[in-house]
């Protein structure tokens, strides 16, 4: 079964739109797993505007399922990975002023700034997983920089499938299938939801989880955080 991981990047925008501690981040991390999720997700960016640092330091005891920190590897994210060590970071080439993440990494280029990133991160114990676009040069990159997994970043497929089409899907399969072949961990995440996760996971080998905030958030607000996590936890198996 693919394990779900829930971001909660939205429920911290949310508090933070109004100020004080509602809706609670670290509680509403402590129901999802009750609700049956298998991880959290937080990406923390430098300005804070969703997710704090301090967040992130305070989930560290409460997250007894998987804790993946996503980020870009600037200093301030590194020191805070390093002290918290979830289970897993994923790193994540964000423009600081980013609104979302909105491309993978260029595994080639940077090759070596990942490479010495990775092992200190790998040396502390901590999995790491690098968001990439589905093109096969990147993940055989990705490969060579040492990383533990790769996470797939799914909004092409999201966008395409919402007009129909079926085929967007087929370069997310040959990246999983070469990720298999030469012993990438797949993860995934961006833009996947209710309407299109089960044909995803269906046309994906061998992944092994996926993370999802926007949409699960926005789903909740209709039919309630309990019952979308268990949507889509059956539409995982």
């Amino acid at each position: 079964m693919t394990k779900l991981s829930v971001n909660i990047n939205k429920i911290a925008t949310l508090r933070n739109s109004r100020g004080g501690n509602t809706p609670n981040v670290v509680q509403f991390a402590k129901d999802v797993q009750r609700f049956g999720a298998e991880g959290v997700t937080v990406h923390p960016r430098p300005d804070e505007r969703h997710i704090k640092y301090q967040d992130t330091r305070d989930l560290k005891s409460e997250v007894y399922t998987e804790f993946n920190v996503e980020g870009n590897p600037i200093q301030s994210f590194m020191d805070l990975v390093l002290e918290v060590k979830p289970t897993q970071v994923t790193l994540v080439p964000d423009a600081v002023d980013a609104l979302t993440s909105n491309a993978g990494w260029d595994t080639i280029t940077h090759k070596s700034f990942l490479t010495e990133v990775i092992s200190e991160f790998k040396s502390n114990g901590i999995r790491t997983s690098i968001f990439v676009d589905p093109e096969l040069q990147m993940i055989e990159g990705a490969k060579a920089t040492g990383t533990d997994r790769i996470e797939l970043y799914t909004e092409s497929f999201a966008h395409q499938y919402g007009l129909g089409d079926m085929k967007a899907i087929e370069p997310f399969t040959s990246a999983a299938e070469l990720s298999n072949e030469i012993g990438l961990g797949v993860n995934a995440g961006h833009d996947l939801s209710l309407d299109n996760i089960k044909f995803f996971k269906d046309h994906i080998p061998g992944l092994l989880e996926v993370s999802i905030g926007h949409a699960l958030v926005s789903e909740s607000l209709y039919l309630g955080v309990e019952n979308v996590v268990q949507m889509y936890l059956q539409k995982l198996k």
